[in-house]
């Protein structure tokens, strides 16, 4: 009878045990910014990021290249995947890195990149980040009134990564990195708008 009950409560702590176990904090944000090498660096700068990749998503293609996305074949946009740990990181920080790097006001792309592939979008894979995207957006809008904010909110398509040359590019081709961020306007435009 001892080793019944003994039995019994092995199995009744294991499960309590299970029933407690926390959920997976691993969770998946993503982000179109217009070029998807300045998107980047600020959020792998960003504590309780585990990994970024940028590609391209949006689109009804079954592949996605770059070629295909920047000549416009493709209904893709540049973006950036970003995974993180939700117990370090908000959701809500996410989305206050991606549209303090963006200017969510331009319906044509983003600072000297214009064309469709170059749109801002927010791609939310539940109703948890579609309402927190809509409130960030809402939250920002009187800064620019009466502009209207034009990012998109959209659930979550495909994610193509992009060539390895892509990946980390202000790492690998630091000095062409900075040039083109700066020369594009978005350097300028980010402390002038988002920095005072």
């Amino acid at each position: 009878m001892k080793h019944i009950l003994n039995l019994i409560a092995t199995i009744l702590i294991g499960s309590s045990a299970m029933a407690a176990a926390p959920t997976p904090a691993t969770q998946t944000a993503m982000f179109a910014g217009g070029c998807f090498w300045c998107m980047q660096p600020p959020f792998d700068n960003a504590v309780g990021v585990n990994a970024t990749a940028v590609g391209y998503t949006g689109g009804d293609a079954k592949t996605a290249t770059y070629e295909q996305v920047s000549s416009g074949r493709t209904d893709h946009v540049e973006a950036i995947q970003v995974t993180y740990d939700a117990s370090k990181i908000a959701y809500e920080k996410l989305l206050e890195i991606y549209l303090e790097n963006i200017d969510p006001t331009d319906p044509e792309g983003q600072f000297a990149d214009k064309g469709a592939h170059y749109e801002t979008a927010i791609y939310y894979a539940d109703e948890a980040q579609k309402l927190a995207a809509e409130k960030a957006l809402a939250a920002i809008a009187p800064k620019f009134a009466p502009k209207p904010i034009v990012i998109k909110i959209l659930p979550t398509t495909p994610f193509f990564a992009a060539e390895d040359y892509h990946q980390k590019y202000y790492l690998k081709n630091a000095a062409h990195y900075n040039a083109y961020k700066k020369g594009s306007g978005r350097a300028d435009y980010i402390e002038k708008v988002w920095r005072k």
